[in-house]
């Protein structure tokens, strides 16, 4: 699977499917997304003008109540989901684990935002979404998992990193910093927290060099 992050929770999965998370900022014409999942509906992460570039005639777009009617003005292949259930859709099986703050009110658990834990091959990835450490995500069982770092809005370095050894998926890699909030340094802060046992991947760049 050839893994790419582009700015802040943006995530493209590129296998048998082309698959991506919360595209935002996207610069090329791509048109190649067989699947798009939405995580919230928050500027960063549900951008039309980079769904625009990446959808295709047959893209099925995956995403939370909260934007079926927003969605439905691009396209008419929309799948609603709702936090603590599990989709199958054509070769794709996922869960939809609820993403909210807990302490602040960026993301209220009553919007009914997702993460998506996505098995594709074998192996699940855990696309966690802006999300505080809860019960919920605690109870994950995924091999590589996409975590927000960047605090203020998510979690922050450390409470990511606590998260991280206590799931012990294979690989982690964070996302949501170096753009809107969070240094790019964070990224090697957090890589130094966590257990030598799981890998560490740090996609995110300047945005300039993007």
């Amino acid at each position: 699977m050839q893994i790419e992050v582009f700015t802040q929770s943006a995530i493209k999965l590129t296998g048998k499917s082309i698959i991506y998370f919360d595209p935002y900022k996207i610069k090329e014409d791509y048109h190649d997304a067989d699947y798009i999942f939405i995580t919230h509906d928050h500027y960063d992460h549900y951008d039309e003008e980079s769904l625009k570039k990446v959808m295709k005639s047959d893209t099925v777009m995956i995403v939370p109540t909260i934007l079926i009617t927003r969605v439905r003005k691009l396209t008419t292949n929309v799948v609603e989901v709702i936090p603590n259930n599990e989709y199958r859709i054509n070769d794709l099986t996922f869960e939809a684990i609820p993403a909210y703050n807990i302490g602040s009110n960026f993301h209220p658990k009553e919007k009914g935002y997702v993460g998506y834990n996505v098995l594709i091959d074998d192996t699940k990835y855990y696309i966690m979404g802006d999300t505080s450490v809860t019960e919920e995500s605690k109870k994950v069982q995924t091999d590589i998992c996409f975590v927000p770092i960047g605090g203020y809005y998510t979690m922050d370095v450390l409470e990511a990193a606590d998260y991280i050894n206590y799931l012990k998926p294979k690989k982690v890699i964070p996302i949501h910093y170096g753009s809107i909030v969070g240094d790019i340094s964070f990224g090697t802060d957090f890589k130094r927290l966590i257990n030598k046992d799981i890998e560490v991947a740090l996609y995110l760049k300047e945005e300039e060099e993007k």
